[in-house]
């Protein structure tokens, strides 16, 4: 019998309260890099591939709750409990602006077309469970996606064809254009995050209460390696690593292996094809499946 493999990843120290949320730059002429945001108020800028530290942005006086880079990772932006939202010169870690709001501040993203938005509970009142996605041109509503638990985190994949959203112990896939809901994944615990492969969407990553890291492909695996709740994961822009942030304030690099390629004579679509098992362009509108772990 096979010995399960197990993975060893990069266990990056330096916050002293829980993360909260990561974020991976695009691939740059400099690299790939990672930013972190936690409840010690200091997001952390760091090598993508190695988890190397190279700064600490300091500045807020609350948790912080949402961090993201530009496209050139230039720039960083964080939301934060302290009722602002700062905008930082990613190279000297130097504050450029600070945006005042009136309330707590949960999330932050460079502009886009459109902006996705999810709310959570507040004290013990439940304001509101579904995703809205606004057009930031027209300042409206577009669409509601309807979920029966509060979200706890939403991405666009890297092509725009998808949203991950996860919402109690369910992983959900829909088309970001039609709004439809495409796939369902029921987990065996709460989820807080999920991330899908940005090359292929192959494969997709979750975490949630249990401390698991769990990589969902053709050989479903689960990864355990922190000691407190996963609040965070995501894939890193060429799918080769992912990354997770933890109740325990620490950030671990996971492998998943060497870097997926084409195989010579296929297009991407006929690769695609042969992966409707799992991926989540698989049109059979609200499947619903129970991964095995």
């Amino acid at each position: 019998m096979d010995k399960k493999k197990v993975v060893v990843p990069l266990v990056c120290h330096g916050h002293s309260r829980p993360v909260v949320d990561v974020f991976y730059s695009p691939i740059t002429p400099d690299g790939i890099f990672l930013i972190s945001a936690s409840k010690d108020s200091t997001p952390m800028l760091r090598n993508g591939e190695t988890g190397d530290w190279i700064g600490t942005f300091e500045g807020h006086k609350g948790a912080v709750w949402s961090c993201c880079l530009d496209t050139n990772a230039l720039r960083a932006a964080s939301a934060s409990a302290d009722f602002s939202a700062k905008l930082w010169d990613a190279l000297t870690g130097d504050e450029l602006h600070s945006f005042d709001h009136k309330h707590i501040v949960r999330a932050c993203a460079f502009s886009e077309i459109k902006v996705f938005a999810n709310h959570a509970p507040s004290g013990k009142q439940l304001l509101e469970v579904d995703v809205w996605l606004w057009d930031v041109r027209t300042g409206k509503i577009v669409r509601t996606l309807e979920t029966k638990s509060p979200v706890t985190s939403a991405e666009v994949s890297k092509d725009g064809r998808y949203i991950t959203t996860t919402d109690g112990s369910t992983v959900k896939f829909w088309d970001a254009n039609h709004f439809g809901l495409v796939k369902s994944y029921d987990m065996p615990c709460n989820m807080e995050s999920a991330s899908l492969e940005p090359k292929f969407g192959n494969k997709f990553i979750a975490g949630g209460e249990d401390m698991w890291v769990r990589l969902f492909d053709f050989s479903t695996g689960c990864n355990k390696g922190h000691h407190g709740p996963v609040h965070c994961v995501r894939f890193s822009p060429e799918g080769d690593s992912y990354v997770s942030g933890s109740e325990d304030g620490t950030i671990r690099i996971w492998q998943t292996g060497q870097k997926e390629n084409v195989p010579n004579g296929s297009s991407k679509d006929e690769v695609v094809s042969k992966m409707q098992d799992l991926h989540v362009g698989s049109h059979s509108q609200g499947q619903k499946n129970r991964p095995a772990c």
